[in-house]
């Protein structure tokens, strides 16, 4: 690692006033900073000589004191370059860049002589800022009432959004332009279990933008800890947003005691939609993992006891004789069974011996602890106990299967939004789980959040949400949250936490479906923070076929859901349909097996938010690449080099591509299968079909004899 700490001459420039500038290591990204007239901090952005960026205001409004927003002098300022290059205990690439110029910005408040730094962080692919606050004697504790961080437009962008909630991410995106987003968003707000949409111009973050003149802009936050989520409230007028934090119970939106400091707020900014979703500014504004050993955390591809609930519309309770349940009393023996549980011990050994026969790590079973038969919107405190297992779940059995099979089984928590009750259990639940061998925990948030009157996003929820990461990586327990605050990065720093969904996922294709182009939308925005368990692979789209009571389509083709194992990048992977499903499209199902979960590196080949991404990703520790392409829609047509091979080697692709005749609506189950020998020098042209895709696997020849009756791969396919 390299640190250099150049004058402040090299790094920036001194304008009028107070104002200073910096630009980034080559110099594309440049930031400016002066104290307005009435000493509020501001800053402006420009990108290759053209500001993304107008002046925009910054700080903070406090509860009972002197707001730090303005009155301000400048004490110092300081200038640094910072450049490493670091490992990620798993991810997108082998080796991580971390290099960037900083400009930290000392500023005194003279009229309560308070103190307050602002620390900026410019990288040729945007730039990071975070407000820090010292130890001193006139500002210790003190309560946020709203943070005021201004990001002022410089035109009507297009904008892919989500409305803003303090509760929930699972909406599908809508495509506009910023000042029609107050007129679409109400129609954007779906039902969900626990929502609080909180302003008629408010969106979530990571939001993707695009200007007029063809310039990506990225807003979200990094390394969100002891502090609140935050949205950004939209100024349709003048066409500022501003920062949005999610209250608690008081209304109350930060507890603080210097010394401390907020999150990052981060900008990404390319002229290159694919440098949007290759940049790792994120990660990189996140503290290097605070583990020691991190040899227990692996990456996973599962399968499990979950579709036929979500699709099939099977129950995850054992019985339909109780109206309610009391853990401590009730006794689940004398109850009659419902015999449609799909967590019995002779279906999940179905599972265990698919997993085994396919090459799977693990089998996720949901529904195999007591208690679910009124789980659900009661506001119950003591609705699960983690540890005692239905009648017919052999928890003990089950797990020694797996082990013979070389399989584990994945835990299910889920709290129904009972924190309170989930930390109360959580020693006994890791302990059961280390007595039995599971490794890697998938939690659960559903419903109104215990204590009453907090939100999923607030800053006593995110503490929570790392506190179980922490309390698990104890026990060497890798974490999937669900329904958790989207992530931040914090995944560089303690990798355990292997996985979130905090999105609208794939379960949405069984309830009222997903627009046909959500997928090619996700990457740009809520995988920006970190991997999402999307939980791909479904080949019947068909939903009627799985539950004769629902009329579902999922929007898909068969194709994509193979492409998804790419372009959705996650070291957590679930093959997510049936096994039945599976067995009757193995040619398929081929390109999931061997699919990789973990990388040495990723190229992104083509990309538009909302309309394509294409992306190679070369296997950890081989010389295998996986291609994967997602469209809207609209379809996409692909000139596809394979110039990222090496020349040295040999390769044979195998092709999985939607048919001439496939579409999401009417033919998602057609698709073609090719394969030859690809070198370099292959170009390969492909359509995906409207809401398809296709997904190639490229194997290094080792054996020559494989060659043996393979022809050469080339143009259309």
């Amino acid at each position: 690692m390299k640190k250099f700490v150049l004058s402040a001459a090299l790094l920036f420039s001194a304008l009028a006033g107070n104002a200073e500038g910096i630009s980034s290591p080559s110099g594309m990204v440049k930031l400016d900073f002066e104290l307005t007239k009435d000493g509020r901090p501001a800053y402006q952005v420009d990108y290759k000589g053209a500001p993304v960026i107008n002046l925009s205001t910054l700080g903070l409004e406090l509860k009972g004191a002197t707001s730090l927003m303005d009155g301000f002098k400048v004490v110092r300022t300081s200038t640094s370059t910072f450049d490493e290059t670091w490992q990620p205990v798993w991810g997108e690439t082998k080796d991580i860049r971390n290099h960037y110029n900083e400009l930290l910005v000392e500023l005194e408040q003279p009229s309560t002589n308070r103190f307050m730094n602002i620390r900026f962080r410019i990288y040729d692919d945007g730039l990071g800022f975070r407000y820090e606050f010292p130890q001193q004697k006139n500002l210790v504790y003190f309560v946020i009432k709203e943070e005021h961080s201004r990001f002022a437009m410089t035109g009507d962008h297009t904008a892919w959004w989500i409305p803003g909630d303090y509760d929930t991410q699972e909406y599908d995106y809508t495509e506009s332009r910023l000042s029609e987003i107050r007129g679409l968003l109400q129609g954007a707000v779906s039902d969900n279990a626990s929502q609080t949409v909180f302003s008629p111009t408010g969106v979530q973050t990571s939001i993707q933008l695009k200007t007029a003149d063809g310039v990506y802009l990225n807003l979200h936050e990094a390394a969100l800890v002891d502090y609140s989520c935050m949205h950004l409230n939209l100024d349709d007028k003048n066409l500022v947003f501003e920062s949005w934090l999610t209250p608690d119970a008081q209304g109350n939106k930060g507890y603080m005691q210097s010394p401390c400091h907020t999150p990052w707020r981060t900008v990404i900014v390319s002229d290159d939609a694919r440098e949007i979703l290759a940049s790792n500014l994120i990660l990189n504004l996140n503290e290097p993992c605070k583990y020691d050993d991190t040899s227990w955390i692996k990456p996973v591809k599962y399968v499990g006891v979950w579709w036929e609930m979500i699709a099939g519309g099977k129950p995850w309770a054992y019985t339909f004789d109780l109206p309610s349940v009391k853990l401590d009393d009730t006794d689940y023996s004398k109850m009659k069974p419902n015999g449609i549980h799909p967590a019995n011990t002779a279906n999940v050994k179905k599972y265990i011996d698919f997993a085994a026969e396919h090459g799977f790590d693990q089998v996720l079973v949901e529904g195999w602890n007591t208690g679910w038969e009124d789980w659900f919107g009661n506001s119950k405190d003591y609705v699960f106990d983690f540890v005692t297992p239905y009648p017919d779940f052999d928890i003990k059995y089950l797990n020694e299967y797996a082990h013979s099979k070389g399989v584990r089984l994945m835990m299910h928590h889920e709290t129904s939004a009972s924190v309170r009750n989930y930390e109360r259990h959580m020693e006994a639940a890791y302990r059961l789980m280390n007595k039995y061998g599971y490794n890697s925990v998938k939690s659960g948030y559903v419903g109104n959040m215990i204590p009453r009157g907090e939100h999923h996003y607030g800053q006593w929820m995110n503490n929570h949400y790392l506190y179980a990461v922490t309390e698990a990586a104890k026990h060497k327990i890798m974490v999937n949250a669900h329904e958790a605050v989207r992530p931040t990065g914090l995944c560089r720093t303690y990798p355990n936490l292997i996985g979130n969904e905090s999105a609208r996922g794939t379960e949405y294709e069984a309830f009222s479906g997903n627009k046909p182009f959500h997928t090619t939308i996700l990457p740009f925005t809520r995988l920006q923070g970190g991997p999402m368990d999307y939980t791909p692979g479904i080949f019947e789209m068909d939903i009627n076929k799985l539950n004769p009571n629902s009329h579902t389509h999922a929007n898909t083709t068969l194709a994509r859901q193979l492409a998804l194992y790419v372009t959705m990048y996650s070291p957590l992977q679930m093959a997510a349909d049936l096994p039945e499903n599976y067995e009757r499209f193995m040619d398929a199902f081929q390109f999931i097996k061997d699919v990789a979960v973990d990388w040495d590196d990723s190229r992104y080949l083509e990309a538009e938010p909302g309309r394509y991404i294409t992306v190679a990703r070369k296997a950890k520790g081989t010389n295998d690449w996986f291609v994967g392409c997602t469209s809207s829609e609209h379809g996409h047509a692909s000139t596809l080099k394979l110039d990222f091979l090496d020349a040295d080697k040999q390769y044979i692709a195998t092709v999985y591509a939607d048919a001439k005749d496939a579409g999401y609506k009417t033919n998602p189950q057609a698709y073609v299968i090719r394969k030859g020998i690809v070198s370099p020098k292959t170009v390969l042209k492909l359509k995906a079909a409207s809401g398809g895709g296709y997904a190639i696997s490229i194997m290094e020849v080792k054996d020559k004899s494989v060659l043996k009756g393979l022809k050469r791969l080339s143009g259309n396919i």
